[in-house]
């Protein structure tokens, strides 16, 4: 899948096409460089599977935990801030990338070694007129 995206409009559209495209997927891990969009993909892909919360980005926190309507959580990750791998396995990663539920990655560099085999690999790329690229 590659979407170009050109205003925040888009967003829904782009969401949903990522999701139909890796139906069968449960990991994500979104690469992009700092400002690139990642907490907004995010915020709208969780709309688009009916999360109840409103997505913010778990910078400080590490991971904030979303609810759909029939009370399937939805986890989003952010590992800018960690210095160490093993910082994750105190809040127990591995449950969470074995587990049936989706989680949505940023910074996933920063734990690449521990991504499961099927992780969806999306890049978002912020062109020189300001659009973005989405591609998995």
């Amino acid at each position: 899948m590659k979407m170009v995206v050109k205003t925040v409009n888009s967003l829904p559209a782009a969401a949903a096409a990522l999701l139909e495209e890796h139906k069968a997927s449960r990991i994500f891990a979104i690469y992009g460089e700092m400002g690139a969009g990642k907490t907004t993909f995010i915020k709208e892909i969780c709309r688009t599977l009916g999360c109840l919360d409103t997505a913010v980005s778990p910078t400080f926190t590490l991971i904030n935990e979303y609810f759909r309507p029939d009370n399937d959580p939805v986890y989003h990750f952010d590992f800018y801030r960690i210095e160490r791998i093993t910082e994750v396995f105190d809040f127990g990663i591995e449950e969470y990338l074995t587990g049936e539920f989706y989680c949505f990655l940023e910074w996933p560099e920063k734990i690449e070694s521990l991504l499961p085999d099927g992780t969806v690999t999306v890049r978002i790329t912020v062109n020189s007129d300001g659009s973005r690229i989405i591609e998995s």
